[in-house]
């Protein structure tokens, strides 16, 4: 018995398409790494199976995995879900309360419909992916969480990010899974978009300057050092016209499964 078709009878999930298969496959991938995910695909396809799929072969297995429904929970009462709220910050604050990244510290959160979050928890989220700090409402104190975030939607976010309902800089602060629903059920297409980091802008820079000083930092989301680039690669990527001005983390670990 493979370890996919393991994966499918614990978890229920019904389909021999290939493509499924390859969808499986990557999670089952970058489930013992720490790097962000975000799964996309229309109503109906499973996104949900993914997250559970990503804990459960985590080595955060054993800690809390909590899902939010971001699309179910008020505009005016998000941040405190979400972050937590001190005493007396705001008309029915009759006491402090954890967030759910405070609660789910050590362990994974899936936030679903992610797209949905309003432009400013978008940028709280952001500070979390990028430093793991968050402050609770109505709090000037800085906390600290660990926690493995993996974020589903329906939406067409390349969409959301030219009409300006959600962040590109957020988006190009995951991994991307991306399942897309065709004629035949359960029927999957994977694309891959890797991880972010700033970058000097100055192309001539990356060889001798940018690539030495991060290649270190790039082993550690993926648990795996990175020693080095194809010398092949170089050229792509000073050619590249980077997002935002952000460099992707190198295809090593994934290269075999595009």
């Amino acid at each position: 018995m493979t370890e996919i078709t393991t994966v499918k009878q614990r978890f229920g999930i019904i389909g021999n398409s290939p493509l499924l298969d390859r969808a499986l496959e990557v999670a089952l991938r970058v489930a013992p790494t720490d790097l962000t995910v975000l799964v996309t695909g229309e109503s109906g396809v499973g996104k949900e199976f993914f997250p559970q799929v990503i804990h459960a072969y985590s080595a955060r297995k054993h800690s809390k995995y909590i899902a939010v429904n971001c699309a179910a929970i008020p505009e005016g009462t998000i941040d405190s879900e979400l972050f937590g709220h001190e005493k007396g910050s705001f008309t029915g604050a009759v006491e402090a309360r954890k967030g759910y990244f405070e609660e789910a510290d050590g362990g994974t959160i899936f936030l679903d419909e992610v797209a949905e979050l309003p432009h400013p928890t978008q940028a709280r989220l952001l500070r979390v992916l990028q430093t793991g700090e968050y402050i609770r409402v109505g709090s000037s104190k800085v906390q600290k969480t660990n926690v493995r975030v993996v974020a589903a939607t329906n939406m067409n976010l390349q969409e959301a990010i030219a009409q300006g309902r959600f962040r590109e800089d957020l988006y190009y602060a995951s991994l991307s899974l991306q399942l897309a629903k065709t004629k035949m059920p359960l029927v999957y297409a994977i694309v891959i978009l890797l991880p972010v980091l700033p970058v000097l802008s100055t192309s001539w820079q990356l060889p001798s300057l940018v690539l030495p000083r991060f290649l270190p930092l790039f082993g550690l989301p993926l648990s795996s050092p990175v020693s080095a680039v194809l010398s092949a690669a170089i050229p792509l990527i000073v050619a590249y016209e980077l997002p935002s001005a952000n460099l992707w983390h190198p295809l090593a670990p994934f290269r075999d499964l595009f």
